[in-house]
């Protein structure tokens, strides 16, 4: 029989896993354990249909998961303080390193250090456009798709319509993935829908008093809510998208700037989204940097507790799997540019050069990203 945790419980049990939620997706193993395992929250079905049901919508896989464990033993409620839990560790980190970088970044260790965490960001998005082109390779459709989309993106076409370009291309193209289950919720009459009308009406008249209290933190909660609803593929996919809003269509940071936050996301625990924390607190400080966080996060947030509620109907539409399957494959694409545009940005030689096949050897093999960002760092300091 499942057990019920208190909300405090639930909080602490994910703050606790959010100070250590370093690998991204792979906190997913990590969540399992916890709540089917140890605290036998929840049985290994449920917990798979929540799986599926997190990697179908735009975000961060992780940090849904965490909301969608909450949802099902706590409700609303429990989901909120779960997805609250599991991610502010990530916030209070990326707050204070950012504040130290806007502080510290013109020393000339500061430069040598993020020179070389350059180099390992090339290697990391490499190693993500890799990753991704790996599930898609098998088709030639998909790949023809991929490679529509790096080239609208070079030739400055917009990433939200390259999106929705690939979504309807998956539905023309691409057949039903054999992958597509059945998912089940009967329970999500259970839960209170008046509780998600109440949350989504809050968070609209804190946005319009943001309208009118500054328009640069409304700008930028308006950036990073569009980001978070199209990162379809978890929290890589948000990169091109925030790099064509942060650096390309705004100018708010230029190319290296915004390589640092990536840098600086891939040491702190959570999903590298956390770098709209950096972005934040670069265009206006501490309110920024709470106003893009909350911002990045909130649409996965609602789209978890609301999707599950007739997702089982979307599962067994052929036109919205294909659709997904069509974006999934355009964030190949979009890797791909981003990788391009990041490795432009470095001025190679050959210490640059080789440090680079070493952290991209090292991640193909699955050494920890700490690790590889750490000793990256270190011989950043000394060497470059």
């Amino acid at each position: 029989m499942n057990k019920t945790p208190a909300i405090k419980e639930l909080f602490l049990s994910f703050f606790r896993l959010g100070l250590t939620a370093f690998g991204g997706p792979a906190m997913v193993a990590h969540i399992r354990e916890l709540s089917t395992q140890r605290n036998q929250w929840l049985d290994e079905n449920d917990f798979k249909n929540g799986i599926a049901l997190c990697q179908a919508i735009p975000g961060a896989t992780a940090i849904q998961a965490a909301a969608y464990v909450g949802l099902r033993v706590r409700g609303i409620s429990g989901a909120l303080v779960a997805y609250s839990g599991f991610g502010l560790p990530a916030f209070i980190f990326m707050l204070i390193l950012s504040a130290l970088y806007a502080q510290f970044n013109g020393l000339p260790k500061f430069i040598s250090l993020f020179n070389g965490l350059q180099v390992i960001v090339v290697a990391i998005i490499f190693n993500a456009t890799y990753s991704f082109g790996r599930n898609i390779a098998n088709n030639y459709k998909n790949i023809l798709i991929s490679l529509l989309a790096a080239i609208s993106l070079w030739f400055g076409v917009s990433p939200f319509m390259v999106i929705v370009g690939a979504g309807i291309l998956g539905m023309v193209l691409l057949k039903v993935s054999a992958s597509s289950t059945v998912v089940n919720y009967e329970k999500a009459t259970q839960w209170n829908a008046a509780q998600i009308i109440g949350l989504l009406v809050a968070f609209s008249i804190c946005l319009a008093g943001l309208y009118f209290i500054s328009s640069v933190l409304f700008n930028l909660a308006a950036v990073m809510l569009k980001i978070d609803l199209f990162a379809f593929g978890g929290g890589f996919a948000s990169l091109p998208l925030m790099l064509h809003e942060v650096v390309i269509n705004r100018g708010w940071l230029d190319s290296k700037t915004f390589m640092d936050g990536i840098a600086l996301g891939q040491v702190t625990p959570g999903p590298i989204i956390i770098t709209a924390t950096f972005v934040g607190y670069l265009v206006n400080g501490i309110f920024g940097a709470i106003v893009a966080t909350i911002s990045i996060f909130t649409p996965s947030f609602f789209m978890v507790v609301t999707v599950a509620l007739f997702f089982d109907r979307l599962k067994n539409s052929a036109y919205f799997m294909k659709a997904i399957d069509g974006i999934f494959a355009s964030f190949v694409g979009l890797l791909l540019f981003v990788c391009i545009k990041f490795a432009i940005t470095v001025p190679w030689d050959i210490i640059r050069i080789l440090l680079g096949i070493v952290a991209l050897a090292a991640l193909l093999r699955k050494v920890d990203i700490l690790y590889i960002v750490s000793i990256g760092a270190v011989i950043s300091v000394f060497v470059l």
